[in-house]
């Protein structure tokens, strides 16, 4: 990605813990209320890179990002309400998404179709694409306290897990897939059997998980609470030794009060294993998890920071900023920022330190 929005290694800060988001570049047209999500084709035989957008207005947009940053729509399609999630098929010519309607849909993107492929009785909060035995598969997680498996050939559910509570976030990487619930439950399902929980822990977070992110090698997982922390945990207890919590996302404390915010999302590095956080407080900051490390913190951003990831080649992160409701109604107003982000990831910014033994 040389070349991307000009040359990020001009703006090297590797001896520096304070990001530049001086190259940053802004969407075109981008969603008309607050994105929900946000997904880049995985394929990476695509030269291409397209983001992938949904929203509270409905919709999911589907951009070509180009080698100046800027993004051109290429798509559009719409659900019958709030749109909370969306993920790209494998070979990056189909995506899935699911939202408020209590439906999820595959869009193909050479016809330009959408068809539903998924119900439930309640929001689908989230949506992964995965692989059975090669057969495309897409996995639901919704408020009605249910996952479903839909084989995309079928009408009917191919499997139902029902879950402690509402779904609220969900991952899959490889044959991991993991699942976060209300009142704090994480479950931990082995894609190869599918049909029942391989774990269940409740999170070592006291507060309310936002989200769960797998690793790049699918050996753990990280969580994110409404309670500016984040916890690392390993699936395998042989490994336990290894997981751990952090404080972030807070401000310094004043006067004994320490103004805390909600983690939005996490997203590793799909080359360096790294990853981000980003917060309701308009700031997102990458790490390095062995080394127990912070790499770089980014300055505000001028409004909660709402969903993150990272393209293909990890050289572009996308967030997007929106208002969160983390200070409820009265914390609304048309002037709060709406918008996609895309940030160039320098050569540095993201690299683990060299100094950690790995596993």
């Amino acid at each position: 990605m040389a070349g991307l929005f000009g040359s990020a290694s001009a703006t090297n800060l590797a001896n520096n813990t304070v990001g530049d988001l001086s190259k940053d570049v802004q969407l075109d047209n981008a969603p008309e209320d607050t994105v929900s999500d946000l997904a880049f084709n995985p394929t990476q035989t695509d030269p291409k890179d397209f983001l992938a957008v949904s929203s509270w207005d409905k919709k999911v947009r589907i951009y070509e990002i180009l080698s100046t940053g800027q993004g051109q729509g290429k798509h559009l399609y719409e659900h019958d309400g709030p749109v909370f999630s969306v993920d790209f098929f494998k070979d990056g010519t189909k995506l899935v998404s699911g939202g408020a309607d209590k439906q999820a849909k595959v869009c193909d993107l050479n016809t330009g179709q959408s068809i539903q492929v998924a119900q439930h009785d309640n929001a689908v909060r989230c949506v992964r694409y995965f692989e059975a035995n090669g057969t495309p598969m897409v996995v639901t997680g919704s408020w009605d306290k249910t996952v479903k498996y839909w084989d995309l050939r079928a009408q009917t559910p191919a499997a139902t897990l029902q879950c402690q509570d509402r779904v609220y976030t969900m991952d899959v990487k490889s044959s991991l897939l993991v699942i976060g619930t209300a009142d704090r439950y994480i479950n931990v399902v082995n894609l190869g059997d599918p049909t029942k929980f391989y774990k269940t822990i409740q999170s070592p977070l006291k507060w309310q998980t936002r989200v769960v992110s797998c690793f790049t090698d699918a050996a753990g997982y990280a969580i994110g609470s409404i309670e500016g922390r984040c916890a690392i945990q390993y699936v395998e207890d042989k490994d336990s030794s290894l997981n751990f919590s952090f404080k972030c996302h807070r401000d310094a404390p004043q006067n004994s009060v320490t103004n805390v915010y909600a983690v939005n999302d996490i997203s590793f590095h799909p080359v360096h294993g790294t990853f981000s956080t980003a917060g309701s407080d308009g700031t997102f900051h990458y790490w390095d998890k062995d080394a127990k490390h912070r790499l770089k913190g980014y300055p505000n951003v001028g409004g909660s920071i709402t969903a993150t990831t990272f393209n293909k080649n990890g050289g572009i992160y996308a967030y997007a900023v929106g208002y969160d409701w983390s200070k409820g109604f009265q914390g609304n107003n048309p002037q709060y920022p709406n918008k996609v982000m895309l940030h160039p990831v320098g050569p540095e910014e993201c690299k683990p330190r060299p100094t950690v033994k790995k596993r």
